[in-house]
């Protein structure tokens, strides 16, 4: 195995899980992760660390379910892969919903093969349920039903786990992205550097670290697309006039601070 695999080595060993998920082969899925790894999806709510914790989440969200997957665009840099898509779940009564989603996959080395160490899934739990909900009979079965599993697999502990993802950074970090996004397309430095804190926000382009000029300059003309909040993390798929990005950006836990923006910026076909 390569030390420095390409960014078609890394994206083989994600799309290894989409295959196992579309035939519902567990062990298969769950061999793809390092055994310390960690899957929260979404993020904000617990996370799930290890084989056995990462077994009981299949059991819970993915056994009962027929998902398919629709990328827009995967991106890799280093030990990463990060994947713009949407995702439509078709449960075991018949509901069916369609989640707009980023997944960011973290790759590591382990017995000789690249696995995942970990999965972040970015996506919003309310509007989710609220779509279920609006399905009828067959999605209020649905949801009983998962609730139940929830219970049985992950305990009352699981089920505050989940619940903690309808609390976040929110509408608050959107109005905030979506400000420092325009003054970044625009080309006012100055906004940038005071909504990023000057030198306290993390700036990172393509695994390369950044002042705020430097995000000026290279974010001219951004477009902003799909934004979604999950946890302390918004997320948005872009257009740059070189082509698509997906930003990442992570805030304070207690405070509406951005800590930390990922610009990821090499598609991959």
């Amino acid at each position: 195995m390569p030390i420095d695999p390409t960014a078609t080595e890394l994206r083989d060993a994600v799309l290894a899980s989409p295959r196992a998920v579309a035939v519902h082969d567990r062990a298969a899925w769950v061999g793809l992760f390092t055994r310390d790894a960690v899957v929260n999806d979404p993020v904000g709510s617990a996370p799930h660390r290890g084989h056995e914790a990462i077994t009981r989440f299949y059991d819970t969200f993915i056994a009962p379910n027929d998902i398919v997957f629709d990328v827009a665009h995967d991106f890799t840099g280093p030990a990463t892969v990060v994947r713009d898509l949407t995702i439509t779940i078709t449960m075991s009564t018949g509901a069916r919903v369609r989640v707009p989603m980023h997944l960011r996959y973290e790759i590591a080395a382990e017995d000789g093969d690249l696995r995942i160490s970990h999965l972040a899934a970015y996506w919003e739990l309310l509007p989710m349920i609220g779509q279920l909900m609006g399905t009828g009979i067959a999605g209020l079965r649905a949801g009983t039903r998962l609730g139940g599993l929830l219970l049985r697999n992950q305990g009352v502990p699981g089920l505050m786990g989940m619940a903690r993802a309808c609390t976040g950074i929110g509408r608050t970090g959107k109005e905030i992205v979506h400000r420092l996004c325009a003054a970044a397309a625009a080309g006012d430095a100055a906004t940038v550097t005071e909504t990023t804190g000057g030198r306290e926000t993390v700036l990172l382009w393509s695994g390369e670290s950044i002042p705020p000029a430097e995000l000026v300059a290279r974010a001219r003309g951004l477009r902003c697309g799909k934004t979604l909040a999950a946890g302390r993390s918004v997320t948005v798929s872009g257009e740059t006039p070189d082509g698509p990005v997906l930003l990442i950006f992570d805030f304070h836990p207690a405070a509406p601070r951005l800590e930390t923006l990922r610009v990821h910026t090499h598609p991959i076909a």
